[in-house]
């Protein structure tokens, strides 16, 4: 039986795609330190969380005994030390879907973890991340939406569902009191590279100086013209026979996430008054809530976030952006359908090697006569 569940729940763009990495990528050495990461990849935490988040509530169908949350449970029920499950879509979840995953583990102590990064810096990368999710909202039309969430359904509903802080902090604190849980902030700009991993490690409870950080950065943002022509090409594809599946792979993970993030571009910028006065204003909750704290609620105040308007981006270095992005498909398909004729190619030599073998009769097998004497 586990005796500590650490549960990381976001929120999302505040380094958890990093954390995440190292602890899949020193899974064996912190296991000897007592602390699994559980499931064979992250993926599988990931599809845990999304039956929970669509089973087991009120009016929804129960969890499936055999489903990927409850599989998840008895893993880490199977574990005799520390477990660590790491999922920001848990942040924004209700009371009652807390109560769901608490009651998972009666007989073990949950600590939640929550990681949290200024306003300032979260609202670009959020819109960002939108972008390459088949968002085609506007920068301008999303700071307008996220300004003023009440004005309607729209993007800025769903940023403060990830990013109020202190809603996020005010549920789960209630839900497991003042003594299990745990905020992190992460660091500002200029601070050393590893200075999260080590916040978060010391809530964990493993050593963060023997811990191998060469991990990739796999949630990276991207400049601002290939943001706006991610926006454009969703734009285009409105109709098209994709499947989410399919977007997420080519769209996201191919075209933005392999090759866009590379290029060298000009970052997005955020400095709005009522987003320095939002962000001061969330501290001060914060600040009065007297949480358990692994850095500085300081860290949390507006910071000025150096970059360039959508407004100031010319259509040169857009059509730059979008011509780069298609030279590096147009190479990937040839590269693939080059592979593609090499395993055909491999294939048919396989099945002709087959067919010989089979050709060949076994010695003795039509031997049928028996000898006699006489």
């Amino acid at each position: 039986m586990a005796t500590r569940l650490v549960l990381h729940i976001g929120s999302m763009k505040s380094g958890t795609s990093y954390l995440q990495n190292v602890l899949l990528h020193n899974r064996a050495l912190f296991r000897e330190q007592g602390v699994d990461f559980p499931g064979r990849r992250w993926r599988d935490q990931v599809s845990s969380v999304m039956d929970l988040i669509e089973r087991g509530g009120p009016q929804q169908p129960p969890l499936d005994p055999d489903g990927p949350w409850r599989r998840l449970v008895r893993e880490i029920d199977a574990w005799p030390g520390t477990s660590v499950v790491s999922m920001e879509f848990l942040g924004p979840r209700g009371r009652p879907k807390i109560d769901v995953v608490l009651e998972s583990f009666p007989e073990t102590a949950v600590d939640v973890v929550l990681t949290a990064r200024d306003l300032t810096r979260q609202l670009p990368a959020m819109w960002q991340e939108a972008v390459q999710n088949t968002s085609k909202v506007t920068w301008p039309e999303y700071v307008a939406s996220v300004r003023r969430p009440a004005d309607g359904p729209g993007p800025g509903r769903n940023f403060w569902k990830q990013q109020a802080v202190d809603q996020v902090a005010e549920r789960w604190r209630d839900a497991v009191g003042d003594d299990h849980f745990t905020l992190v902030t992460v660091p500002p700009p200029g601070s050393p590279p590893g200075l999260l991993w080590e916040r978060f490690a010391s809530v964990v409870g493993v050593a963060p100086d023997l811990a191998d950080l060469d991990v990739p950065r796999t949630n990276p943002s991207i400049g601002t013209p290939s943001a706006m022509v991610m926006r454009d090409l969703n734009e285009q594809l409105v109709g098209a026979e994709l499947s989410r599946e399919a977007y997420m792979s080519v769209v996201k993970g191919l075209l933005a996430k392999r090759h866009l993030v590379r290029r060298d571009e000009p970052k997005l910028g955020a400095d709005d008054r009522w987003l320095r006065r939002r962000a001061r204003d969330q501290v001060a909750a914060l600040r009065a809530m007297g949480l358990r704290v692994v850095g500085d609620l300081d860290d949390l105040l507006p910071h000025r976030v150096e970059g360039v308007h959508t407004r100031d981006v010319s259509a040169e270095d857009r059509l730059a952006a979008a011509v780069d992005g298609l030279a590096f498909m147009v190479q990937e398909v040839v590269r693939r359908q080059e592979e593609h004729a090499r395993l055909r190619t491999e294939l048919a030599r396989l099945r002709a090697q087959l067919r010989a073998a089979e050709a060949v009769p076994t010695p003795g097998a039509d031997d049928t006569t028996t000898g006699q004497v006489g």
